[in-house]
C-alpha cells in the first residue's frame, strides 16, 4: 500500500527544523541502528516536500515543473544516479496539495513504483523529452509531454495560474507555452524552500563533512616530492567512494605556481619542496554535498607563505563571527578585503575568492555572500540555513596562495562549524 506523501500525514513538527543543540552535532556512521536514533528519512521527505508547498503558496505559482535533479529529489525522493545529472532526461509535476507525478529514465519508473513506497504508483511515470537536444523537438516527445502537463495542470484546478519551471530545454519552453501555459521562473521558488535545513538535512551535511575530515588527513600524510596533483585526486576519490561517498563531484588540487591565480582544477604536476598547496573536496553523502578547502605546505613554509595564509585565517574568522540569525549577508561581505586589496581589478574578477554559498542537495544554494552581489542585494541569515565561507589570499613571492573554506550549521545563537580539520595554524605536511 502507497504512503504517499499527500497533505493528510503532515504535521507542524513536519514543518520546522526540529533544533536539537544539547550537544555537538552528531556524525552518525552508515547503517541505521535500533539503539541510536539517527536519520530519520521519512520525516526527511515529508519536510521537504512540505517546504516546497509552503514556497509554492508564498509564489504567484500554482503549480511546479522541475527538470533540476536536485528539485526532483527534493520534492519526490528520487535519484537514478549521477549521470543524471547533465542529461535532463527527467521530470517531475507538483500541482498544489497533490502528490508529485515524476517521469523517469526508462525503467526507472517501474522501479519506482516497486521501491519508493511514499509515491503514488500511478503517478511514476516513464517519459522522457530531448536529453539536451539529441532528441530533436521535431519528433514530437516535447509536445506530447507539454500536452499532458497541461491536462493534469487543468484537472488540478491550476490552470488559470502560472506555473514555476527551474530550467528546461528552450523547445520545451516553446511546447508548454503551445499549450497555453504560463511559465514563470520556478528554480527562485524552490531556493527559497531549500534554504532551511531540518535536523535530518543538518546530520547529512555533517556526515559528508567528516568524510572529508578523514580525506584530508589522508592527503596530509601523502603530500611529499614524487606524488602528483592528480595522485591526490585519485586517492582521494577511491577514499571518498569506499567511505560511502554517492557523487565526488570534484577535487581541486593546485600547488606550487599553479595557486595564483587560482585555476579552479588539478593536474599531473609534481609536488615540490616547500611548494604550498591547496585542495578543495566537493562530494556528496545520500546527495548532501561538501564545499571544503584546506591548505598545505610541503616540507616547509617561507614567512611570505606563513604571511599569506594567516591573513587568510584572519579574513575567514572574521566573518565566521558575524554569523547568527538576523545579520545581512552585506554585513558578512564587509569583513572581507575589496578585490583591489589583493590584487583583482573588480569584484567581478575575483567572485568565488572570498565568497559563501549554501549547501544542501546543491553544491551552490542560498544564502550568496560576496561583495559582487550581497552589499547591493543583501539577505538576511536565518536558524537552519547550512552554508560555507571561503577565503583566498597570494602570497608576496608572486605565485604562492593560501585558501581556506569551512562549513557552518546556523544555530539560534550563531553558528557551528562542521568542517573539523585543523586549519587554525598553516600545516606543514612531512615536516623537513
Amino acid at each position: 500500500m502507497s504512503r504517499a506523501l499527500t497533505p493528510n500525514i503532515l504535521t507542524a513538527q513536519d514543518l520546522e527544523p526540529q533544533w536539537k543543540w544539547e550537544n555537538r552535532l552528531p556524525a552518525w556512521g552508515h547503517t541505521s541502528v535500533d539503539f541510536e536514533r539517527r536519520i530519520d528519512h521519512d520525516r526527511l521527505r515529508r519536510y521537504r516536500l512540505s517546504r516546497t508547498r509552503q514556497a509554492l503558496q508564498n509564489s504567484p505559482a500554482g503549480t511546479l515543473l522541475l527538470f533540476d535533479v536536485n528539485n526532483i529529489r527534493y520534492v519526490s525522493a528520487t535519484k537514478i544516479g549521477e549521470w543524471e545529472r547533465d542529461k535532463m532526461c527527467r521530470f517531475c509535476l507538483l500541482t498544489g496539495d497533490d502528490s508529485p507525478y515524476v517521469w523517469d529514465f526508462g525503467s526507472a519508473a517501474m522501479h519506482h513504483k516497486k521501491f519508493s513506497d511514499w509515491l503514488e504508483p500511478d503517478h511514476c511515470r516513464a517519459g522522457v523529452v530531448g536529453m539536451r537536444g539529441t532528441i530533436p523537438p521535431d519528433f514530437g516527445l516535447m509536445r506530447k509531454y507539454a500536452r499532458e502537463i497541461a491536462g493534469l495542470i487543468k484537472d488540478a484546478g491550476m490552470a488559470d495560474m502560472p506555473v514555476g519551471v527551474d530550467y528546461a530545454e528552450t523547445a520545451m519552453f516553446h511546447a508548454l507555452q503551445a499549450e497555453g501555459l504560463n511559465v514563470i521562473d520556478g528554480q527562485q521558488i524552490m531556493l527559497a524552500a531549500r534554504e532551511i535545513k531540518n535536523w535530518d538535512e543538518i546530520q547529512l551535511l555533517t556526515q559528508a563533512a567528516a568524510m572529508v575530515d578523514g580525506v584530508y588527513h589522508m592527503i596530509y600524510e601523502e603530500l611529499k616530492p614524487g606524488i602528483r596533483e592528480n595522485d591526490i585526486v585519485a586517492l582521494s576519490n577511491k577514499m571518498l567512494y569506499e567511505m560511502g561517498s554517492d557523487d565526488v563531484e570534484a577535487i581541486n588540487a593546485i600547488s606550487g605556481e599553479r595557486c595564483n591565480p587560482h585555476p579552479h582544477n588539478f593536474t599531473d604536476r609534481y609536488f615540490r619542496p616547500g611548494d604550498q598547496a591547496f585542495f578543495d573536496i566537493l562530494q556528496s553523502y545520500q546527495g548532501y554535498r561538501t564545499c571544503y578547502y584546506r591548505t598545505f605546505n610541503i616540507g616547509r613554509a617561507t614567512p611570505s607563505q606563513n604571511d599569506a595564509y594567516v591573513k587568510a585565517r584572519e579574513w575567514i574568522d572574521a566573518s565566521i563571527s558575524m554569523i547568527k540569525p538576523g545579520v545581512s549577508t552585506d554585513k558578512v561581505a564587509e569583513v572581507w578585503p575589496k578585490a583591489e586589496e589583493f590584487g583583482f581589478p573588480s569584484e567581478e574578477a575575483a567572485f568565488g575568492l572570498q565568497f559563501g554559498h549554501g549547501l544542501g542537495l546543491a553544491l551552490h544554494e542560498r544564502p550568496i555572500i560576496s561583495r559582487a552581489v550581497s552589499l547591493d542585494h543583501p539577505m538576511e541569515i536565518q536558524t537552519g540555513m547550512v552554508f560555507a565561507l571561503e577565503t583566498y589570499c597570494p602570497a608576496s613571492d608572486g605565485y604562492s596562495a593560501a585558501r581556506i573554506e569551512e562549513e557552518v550549521v546556523v544555530t539560534d545563537t550563531g553558528c557551528e562549524v562542521i568542517s573539523l580539520f585543523p586549519a587554525e595554524e598553516l600545516p606543514i605536511a612531512n615536516r623537513y
